[in-house]
C-alpha cells in the first residue's frame, strides 16, 4: 500500500486495459441480457396476450375457437399483406395488415395521433407508411376493395415487436373490413391468431396444454413467457457474437496487461533488489507485488463494470428507436459477473508471467536487468496461468447457445493468436539474418530494433496485428455485401415480386404485364405455405436441430414443378418424370438435407391447410439463393398439391421507365395481389446490415483500442532501455533528429509488417465468410479495405514516435547519473 501511493507508472496501462475489455464485456452482455428481460417482462404486450394459437392459410376452426374462449377472454387477429393506396388515387403501397377485433389490444394501450381509434371503417398506419402516403386523420384509404377513413398514425402499438420482420410498414384495420377488402381468397398467404387473456385461475401451464391438444397439424402455440421469439434470437445470437468480440478484445488487452506489469516491474527493480538484499524472499516479493496487481486490477474491473451497467441505459436514450423493447431496468448481474470474472481470469494469466521473471531474479541481476536474460516461470505458475486460460474458455462455451459456433469462433481466434506469434517470431529471426544489411546507419538501427532483446516486435505484432485483421475482416465482408446489393444483386434482381395472385387469374394476369409492358420477363409459380410436422415419422418439435434446423422452424413456401428449376444444381438422386403420377415426392435444399442428417428415400411429413401430407425424398438440389427467383428448399412433384387451394407468386422484369406503370396497373386489376417492389427490400436490407455493421465495429473498435493500449504498454515496458539507448547515441554524436529517424523508421517498418499481415489474414478471412458461409460471389471493396488497415498503420508510427518523445528528449548527463 505504501508503494502504491508512490504512483501506479505501468500499472496504469494494465488498469486502462481492463477496463477497456471488462467494459466492452460487461456492456454488450448487460444490453443483451436487458433487453431479454424487457421482453420477457413485456411478453403479454409483445404477443398481445398470455396464450396464442397460430394457423396458416385458414381460420381457426369452432373447436379451437371454443378451447381458447373456455381460457378467458379471446381475441382475434388475422396478418397478411396487401396493397393500400390513398382514396384519392396515387401509387399503392405494399403494407403488412393486421386486422384486429374490439379486444385489441388484450394487454398495454394504443395511442394514435390525434387521439383516434381503430374500429369498423377504420384504419391505423405506422409513421413510414404514413409519411409514405402524406396521410393525416380523415383522410380516405383504398385497402383491397374496400375504402377506409384513417384515423391517425400509431404512436404506441404494444404489440408491433412481437409482429416480427415484414415487407412493409404496417396498417391496422379492423377484422370485418378484410371481407369488405376482399383480400383473402383460395390459396392467400395469411394467418390468423386467437389470443387469449387468462381469467383468475387458469394457469399458463394448463392454457397451454389445452391449445395444444387443439392445435392440430400445423397450428402453432405460444405464450407470453417467449412473447417475441424472432426478437429474442436475434437479440441472443448477435449479443453471443458480439461478446466473442469482446472477449477479443480483452485477450488483446491481457497483452498490454502483460506489457503493463512488465513497464511497473521495470520501474521497481531498484526496490524489489534491495528488498531482496534486505531478506526478502522471492515468494514475499511475488506477494506484495501481486497484491498491488489484484487491487489495481480490481478497481480497474469496478470501472469496467460500472461502464457497462450504464450501457443499457445509455442505449436506450440514444437509440431508442432501433430497439424493440425498452431494456429493463435495474442491473444485470449474470452479466456483469461473467465480466468481472473473464476480466479477473485474463489478468491473473497475463500478469503472473512476468511477475514470475522478475519476481525469481537475484539482486544482482536485476541491477543488471537492462542486459540480463529474464528467467522463466516455474511450472506451478505455469499451471496457473493455463489453468485460468481454460476455465475462461470453458465457462464461454458453457455459457453460450450456440456452442459449436461458439468453440468454431474460440478456435479461430485462438488460430490467428498463434498464426500472428509464429508470423512474429519470424520476423525477429528474419530481421536478425537479413544476408544484404541496409548501407545506412540509421536504418540498421531500425532494422536491430526489430530483434533486439526486449524489442516489442512480438506483442505488438500480435495486439494490433489481431485488432487491425478484424477489422480488415470486417471491412472485407461489408465491402462485398455492399457490392452484392448495389451493384451484383441489382443486375439479377426482378423489378417485382408478385404475391397472392388469385388461381383462377393466372393467365390474366400475364396477359396484363404483356399489355402494359410488351416484352416483360414473367415467372409464375404455384403457391402454398405449410410447416414441416414430421422428419422419418418424428415429430418436428422432437427434433433438435440448432440454428441449422430452420426449416423446422414456422412455415415455409412449399411449390411443385414438373421441370427441374432454374439457379439449381442436382446433388443426390434422380429428378421425377414431367408425366409423374405416384406417391408424393420431393425434393429437398442439399444444406437443410444435411443439417438433419437426411439422405434420398427418407420422408418429410409437411401440413398443407391442416392436412398432413408425408413424401419421400426424391433428390436433394444446391440452390443458387443469389438468383433472387423462387426458389423453395422443399418442392413437390406433380401430383400431391395440385388439388389444394393455392394462389400463384410471379417475378416481372420490366425497363425501369415502366415499373410504375406495371405497379398501378397491377394493384388496380389484382386488389388481392401484393406487390413487391425490389428495390424498397433492397433498402430495408441495406438499413438493416448498416445497424447490424455499426453494432460490430463498435465492438471491434474496443478490440483496436486494447491494442493502441497494448502499444502504449510496450513503449512504457520499454522506456527505460529506449531511453538508455538514445543517450549511448547521443554520446556517439548523434543528433535527437537521427535518432527520431531510426525510430521513426523502426515503427514504419512495424507498422507495414503489421497491417500487411491484417491485410492477408483479414482478406482471407472475408474471403470464408463471403464465399464459403454466406454463399456469395467474390466481389470485394478494396479501397475499403486498404484504407482501413493504412489508418491502422498511421495510428502505429504515431504513437511509435509519440511514446519515445521521451525518451528522445532525455538529457545525457541526467540519465547517466541514475544508472
Amino acid at each position: 500500500m505504501r508503494e502504491l501511493r508512490g504512483g501506479l507508472a505501468g500499472l496504469r496501462i494494465l488498469a486502462v486495459c481492463l477496463v477497456l475489455g471488462v467494459a466492452a464485456l460487461a456492456g454488450v452482455g448487460s444490453l443483451a441480457s436487458a433487453i431479454n428481460a424487457g421482453l420477457a417482462e413485456r411478453g403479454q404486450f409483445l404477443m398481445g396476450g398470455d396464450a396464442a394459437l397460430r394457423v396458416s392459410g385458414r381460420n381457426p376452426t369452432p373447436e379451437q375457437r371454443a378451447a381458447a374462449a373456455a381460457l378467458g377472454t379471446v381475441g382475434d387477429v388475422v396478418k397478411l399483406r396487401g396493397m393500400v393506396s390513398r382514396g384519392d388515387g396515387g401509387d399503392s403501397v405494399l403494407a403488412e395488415v393486421k386486422a384486429v377485433d374490439a379486444t385489441w389490444p388484450l394487454y398495454g394501450r394504443v395511442v394514435l395521433e390525434g387521439g383516434g381509434r381503430v374500429g369498423p371503417g377504420m384504419a391505423a398506419a405506422q409513421p413510414v407508411l404514413a409519411d409514405k402516403l402524406g396521410l393525416k386523420p380523415g383522410d380516405r384509404l383504398q385497402l383491397g376493395q374496400a375504402t377506409l377513413t384513417y384515423a391517425g398514425t400509431l404512436l404506441e402499438e404494444p404489440d408491433r415487436a412481437g409482429d416480427g420482420f415484414g415487407f412493409g410498414p404496417g396498417l391496422v384495420v379492423d377484422v370485418k373490413d378484410l371481407e369488405r377488402a376482399e383480400l383473402i381468397t383460395l390459396g392467400s398467404l395469411y394467418t390468423s391468431e386467437l389470443r387469449v387473456k387468462l381469467k383468475p385461475g387458469v394457469s399458463l401451464d394448463a392454457a397451454r396444454e389445452r391449445l395444444e391438444a387443439v392445435a392440430g397439424e400445423g397450428g402453432r402455440v405460444r405464450d407470453r413467457s417467449n412473447g417475441a421469439p424472432g426478437t429474442r434470437n436475434f437479440v441472443n445470437q448477435l449479443g453471443q457474437f458480439l461478446s466473442l468480440v469482446g472477449l477479443t478484445a480483452l485477450v488483446v488487452a491481457g497483452v498490454g496487461v502483460a506489457g503493463g506489469v512488465s513497464a511497473y516491474l521495470g520501474a521497481r527493480t531498484r526496490t524489489i533488489a534491495t528488498l531482496k538484499v534486505l531478506g526478502a524472499d522471492s515468494a514475499t516479493v511475488r506477494a506484495v507485488y501481486l497484491w498491488q496487481l489484484a487491487l489495481v486490477s480490481s478497481g480497474a474491473v469496478l470501472i469496467g463494470l460500472a461502464i457497462g451497467a450504464a450501457t443499457p441505459g445509455a442505449v436506450a436514450q440514444l437509440a431508442a428507436a432501433s430497439l424493440p423493447v425498452p431494456p429493463a431496468t435495474g442491473l444485470q448481474w449474470g452479466a456483469l459477473a461473467q465480466a468481472a470474472y473473464y476480466g479477473l481470469a485474463i489478468a491473473l494469466a497475463f500478469a503472473l508471467w512476468p511477475l514470475a521473471e522478475g519476481a525469481g531474479m537475484p539482486a544482482a541481476r536485476l541491477l543488471r536487468s537492462l542486459t540480463e536474460k529474464r528467467a522463466r516461470p516455474d511450472n506451478t505458475t505455469l499451471a496457473i496461468i493455463a489453468g485460468a486460460a481454460i476455465s475462461v474458455l470453458a465457462l464461454v462455451v458453457l455459457l453460450a447457445d450456440e456452442q459449436l459456433f461458439v468453440m468454431g469462433f474460440l478456435a479461430g481466434a485462438i488460430g490467428l493468436i498463434v498464426v500472428l506469434w509464429a508470423l512474429a517470431a519470424g520476423v525477429k529471426w528474419l530481421a536478425a539474418r537479413v544476408p544484404n544489411k541496409p548501407k545506412g546507419t540509421l536504418a540498421r538501427l531500425a532494422l536491430a530494433n526489430l530483434h533486439r532483446p526486449g524489442a516489442p516486435t512480438r506483442n505488438l505484432v500480435v495486439a494490433l496485428g489481431l485488432g487491425l485483421t478484424l477489422f480488415a475482416t470486417l471491412a472485407t465482408i461489408e465491402g462485398n455485401l455492399a457490392s452484392q446489393i448495389n451493384r451484383t444483386i441489382p443486375t439479377k434482381a426482378p423489378s417485382f415480386f408478385v404475391l397472392d395472385i388469385p388461381n383462377d387469374q393466372k393467365a390474366e394476369f400475364a396477359a396484363l404485364v404483356e399489355r402494359t409492358a410488351p416484352g416483360a420477363r414473367t415467372v409464375i409459380v404455384p403457391s402454398l405455405r405449410g410447416p414441416v410436422t414430421a422428419v422419418n415419422g418424428v415429430p418436428a418439435q422432437q427434433i433438435k436441430a440448432g440454428a441449422e434446423g430452420w426449416i423446422l422452424r414456422g412455415d415455409r413456401g412449399l411449390s411443385y414443378a414438373a421441370d427441374f428449376p432454374e439457379a439449381n444444381t442436382l446433388v443426390s438422386g434422380k429428378w421425377w418424370p414431367r408425366d409423374y403420377a405416384g406417391p408424393p415426392l420431393i425434393s429437398l435444399d442439399d444444406q437443410a438435407a444435411q443439417a438433419l442428417g437426411l439422405k434420398v428415400g427418407d420422408t418429410l411429413s409437411v401440413s398443407v391447410l391442416g392436412v398432413d401430407i408425408t413424401a419421400r425424398i426424391a433428390n436433394t438440389r444446391k440452390i443458387d439463393w443469389q438468383s433472387l427467383g423462387f426458389n423453395f428448399a422443399i418442392l413437390f412433384a406433380p401430383g400431391a398439391l395440385e388439388a389444394a387451394p393455392h394462389g400463384w407468386m410471379a417475378t416481372v422484369q420490366v425497363a425501369p421507365a415502366e415499373e410504375r406503370a406495371v405497379a398501378r396497373a397491377l394493384s388496380a386489376q389484382f386488389p388481392t395481389a401484393s406487390v413487391v417492389r425490389v428495390k424498397d427490400v433492397i433498402g430495408q436490407v441495406q438499413t438493416l446490415l448498416g445497424q447490424l455493421s455499426a453494432a460490430i465495429r463498435a465492438a471491434a473498435s474496443v478490440t483496436v483500442a486494447a491494442g493502441i493500449a497494448v502499444l502504449v504498454g510496450a513503449l512504457a515496458a520499454g522506456a527505460r532501455a529506449r531511453t538508455y539507448d538514445a543517450v549511448l547515441l547521443k554520446l556517439l554524436g548523434a543528433t535527437r533528429g537521427q535518432v527520431a529517424a531510426a525510430t521513426l523508421a523502426e515503427y514504419g517498418l512495424l507498422a507495414a509488417i503489421v497491417s500487411g499481415l491484417a491485410l492477408v489474414l483479414g482478406s482471407t478471412a472475408g474471403w470464408f465468410v463471403v464465399t464459403q458461409i454466406f454463399k456469395l460471389d467474390w466481389t470485394p471493396d478494396w479501397p475499403r479495405v486498404l484504407l482501413t488497415v493504412g489508418v491502422g498503420a498511421v495510428v502505429t508510427v504515431v504513437l511509435g514516435l509519440a511514446g519515445n518523445w521521451r525518451a528522445l528528449s532525455a538529457r545525457p548527463a541526467a540519465v547517466l547519473r541514475q544508472l
